[in-house]
């Protein structure tokens, strides 16, 4: 890290900041993210402002080496990446099974390394930072996207008396590629009632996928089945 910074280094290190944190919040607010473009921007920018402060301290004396407080320049970012984390904390929801917001932390965590490395000079470092992290978002998201999941969901079915027995909707949802787990029933106690089944159901199916199974569906229209309860985990 060069000690000497001339005004045309420190402008170059906070355009390049602003341009690369730019280019990658601007792809975070295309995707309905709530860390978009003036987020990323501003992180990056104050963790290139904290390291130029840093680079500027150096050629401060500050306190003499057998003093009893020795002034650490390197404090300063290291502490911008402690509080970067609160951000990131915040930027993170569990749901139950579902948890969202951990790219959106990342991507903060990412630009802020990514501001430091502008800051301190590195800029070759920078600018591959800057590739390699924004070809991750485009082109591992594409892949993330084609990649089949697995999901799971609770069922329970209302049958009369006439209806499909246990085991053959075990069978026509295991056909299904769906398994089951945690069978549950409750036997009808009169000819009239119907017979209760449950089941927690696991499946693979695409990554975003929000409609119930094909096999969900059908069991859906059976005319004796009289209740049907399809519930994703919350």
């Amino acid at each position: 890290m060069p000690t000497t910074l001339t005004w045309q280094d420190i402008g170059l290190r906070i355009l390049l900041t602003a341009v690369s944190a730019g280019i990658i919040g601007y792809d975070r607010d295309e995707r309905g993210r709530s860390a978009g473009l003036r987020t990323n921007i501003l992180v990056g920018l104050a963790a290139c402002f904290a390291m130029i402060q840093a680079n500027v301290l150096i050629n401060s004396n500050g306190k003499p080496s057998d003093s009893f407080v020795v002034m650490d320049t390197m404090r300063l970012p290291l502490g911008i990446l402690s509080g970067i984390g609160f951000i990131g904390a915040g930027a993170i929801v569990k749901r139950g099974e579902l948890v969202v917001g951990l790219t959106t932390a990342a991507t903060l965590w990412f630009v802020t390394v990514m501001g430091l490395c502008y800051g301190g000079g590195q800029i070759n470092l920078g600018l591959a930072a800057f590739i390699i992290g924004f070809a991750v978002l485009l082109a591992v998201k594409e892949m993330e996207n084609r990649m089949r999941r697995e999901h799971s969901a609770m069922l329970r079915l209302s049958v009369t008396a006439n209806g499909p027995r246990h085991e053959e909707i075990e069978t026509l949802l295991k056909r299904a590629g769906i398994s089951l787990s945690n069978p549950s029933l409750l036997y009808a106690s009169t000819p009239t009632e119907n017979t209760v089944f449950g089941w927690k159901l696991r499946w693979r199916g695409e990554r975003e996928e929000t409609n119930a199974p094909a096999a969900i569906q059908e069991l859906a229209t059976h005319p004796d089945i009289r209740g049907l309860e399809f519930t994703p985990p919350e």
